[in-house]
C-alpha cells in the first residue's frame, strides 16, 4: 500500500476543496475532484519544519535569507537544466497576483493580452479585471492531441497587442509543450516584440518521456522578453502557504515588475511560505519521484476504466499535471444538464469545461491528485448512472 492511499478526514478545517461545496455545488453530498489541491499530506519534513516554527512562538517579521533563494536556484538547475541568478526572483503571494503585478507593469488599459483556449479560468479574470482585452487563440485538436494555433497567432497580434500569456504544462488539457514548440512560439513572440508572461506552475509535474522545458531557457532573446512564475505549491501541496515567485532576466522589465510590487506593498512572505519552499525544495525531490508515479497511476486506472466500460467518454494524453480532461460530448447534454448529471447522480464536484473557455464545453476537468479509492468511486458511480 502506497503512503498515497490513505485516507484524511479535511473537514472543518477551512478547506476551500472540501468544506465550500454547499457554496460552490449547492450540494455537501458530493466527492470534491475539482480544485487543484491534493489529497496527499505534504512531505513530513516540511511538517516538521513548519511544527519547529510554531513550537519557537514567535511570529515577528520575517525575510528571505540566502537559504530560501538558494533552494529555488539549485532546484531550477537540478529540474529543469535552468541557471538562474537568485537577484532574478522577485516573490509574490501567489502566481495570479504575480501575473496581475505584470499585466500593471508591462501594458495599459485597453491593451490586447492572447491567451490559449482552454485555458486556466483566472487568466480571464486577471486581464478583465486590469480592463485590458482578452484575445482568444484556440488551441487546435488534431490526432486526439492538442496544439498551438501559429497561424492564428500571427494573425491576430497588432500594435495593440503587448501580451501573451503562456501555460506551461498546459492547464487544463495537460500538454507540456515540447522544445521545438516553444522554440516556435520564442521566435513569434521575438519578432512582433511583446512580453510573454509565462504560467510554469505546475513544471515540476511532468510524466515521463516528457520533458519541461522553461521557455526562458532557450536563448538570451527570448529570456529577455520572458517574464516566468513558477512555485513549490502544486508540486508540494503548499498553496496554503501562498509563496510564488516570478524569474526576471531582463533588468529593465525586473525594476517595472519590482516597482508595481512595491506600489502595492508586496514585498514580504510569510514565516511559513518561506521556510516551507526552501525545506520542499531542498529535501524533498525523491518524495516528488513517489508522487508522480502515484499520480500517473491513478490517471492509467480512469483512462483505462473509460477504455474499457464507458468508451464514449474520450481521454487525453496526461503529459503533466495531475488535472486530466474528459470530452463528455457524447452524452448529449447542455452545460447545466452535464453539471446536474455528476452533481446528482454521480454525486462529484468536477470543474465544468466551459469555465475555461468556449472550447471547453462538454468537457469536465478531474483532480487525480487523491487517493486511487476516491477514483474508483468516481469511476463506478459514472458508469452506474450512465446505466440508469
Amino acid at each position: 500500500m502506497s503512503k498515497f492511499d490513505e485516507i484524511f478526514n479535511r473537514k472543518n478545517s477551512n478547506s476551500f476543496k472540501w468544506d465550500y461545496l454547499e457554496e460552490k455545488f449547492g450540494n455537501n453530498d458530493v466527492l470534491p475532484l475539482w480544485v487543484a489541491d491534493m489529497d496527499f499530506k505534504s512531505p513530513k519534513i516540511v511538517s516538521e519544519t513548519l511544527e519547529k516554527i510554531s513550537s519557537n512562538g514567535f511570529f515577528g517579521y520575517t525575510f528571505k535569507g540566502n537559504e530560501f533563494y538558494n533552494s529555488i536556484v539549485n532546484w531550477i538547475e537540478k529540474r529543469h537544466g535552468w541557471k538562474i541568478d537568485k537577484s532574478n526572483i522577485f516573490t509574490t503571494h501567489g502566481v495570479v497576483n504575480g501575473l496581475s503585478a505584470a499585466i500593471n507593469a508591462f501594458s495599459d488599459e485597453g491593451d490586447k493580452i492572447i491567451i490559449q483556449t482552454p485555458v486556466y479560468h483566472p487568466f480571464y479574470k486577471v486581464i478583465e479585471t486590469n480592463k485590458r482585452e482578452i484575445i482568444r487563440s484556440p488551441l487546435k485538436l488534431k490526432d486526439d492531441k492538442y496544439e498551438m494555433d501559429f497561424d492564428n497567432l500571427n494573425e491576430i497580434i497588432d500594435e495593440k497587442t503587448k501580451i501573451l500569456i503562456l501555460c506551461n504544462p498546459h492547464n487544463p488539457v495537460g500538454r507540456v509543450w515540447t522544445e521545438q514548440e516553444l522554440k516556435k512560439l520564442s521566435d513569434l513572440i521575438i519578432e512582433k516584440d511583446i512580453i510573454l508572461l509565462s504560467d510554469e506552475i505546475h513544471s515540476d509535474l511532468i510524466f515521463k518521456p516528457n520533458k519541461h522545458t522553461p521557455i526562458a531557457k532557450l536563448s538570451k532573446e527570448i529570456s529577455e522578453k520572458t517574464i516566468t512564475f513558477m512555485a513549490p505549491s502544486k508540486t508540494f501541496n503548499l498553496p496554503g502557504l501562498e509563496t510564488s515567485y516570478a524569474i526576471i532576466e531582463n533588468e529593465n522589465y525586473a525594476d517595472k515588475f519590482n516597482e508595481v510590487l512595491n506600489s502595492w506593498s508586496i514585498t514580504g512572505n510569510n514565516i511559513y511560505g518561506i521556510f516551507g519552499t526552501q525545506t520542499a525544495y531542498s529535501y524533498c525531490e525523491s518524495w516528488l519521484e513517489e508522487l508522480l508515479d502515484y499520480i500517473y497511476g491513478n490517471y492509467i486506472y480512469l483512462k483505462d476504466f473509460f477504455s474499457s466500460k464507458i468508451p464514449e467518454i474520450k481521454t487525453y494524453p496526461l503529459e503533466g499535471t495531475y488535472l486530466m480532461w474528459i470530452n463528455c460530448k457524447s452524452l448529449n447534454m447542455t452545460n447545466d444538464e452535464l453539471d446536474n448529471f455528476f452533481i446528482e447522480k454521480v454525486k462529484v464536484g468536477l470543474n465544468p469545461g466551459y469555465i475555461f473557455g468556449k472550447e471547453g464545453e462538454g468537457f469536465q476537468r478531474i483532480n487525480i491528485a487523491c487517493p486511487r479509492k476516491y477514483l474508483e468511486y468516481f469511476a463506478n458511480n459514472f458508469y452506474g448512472a450512465l446505466q440508469k
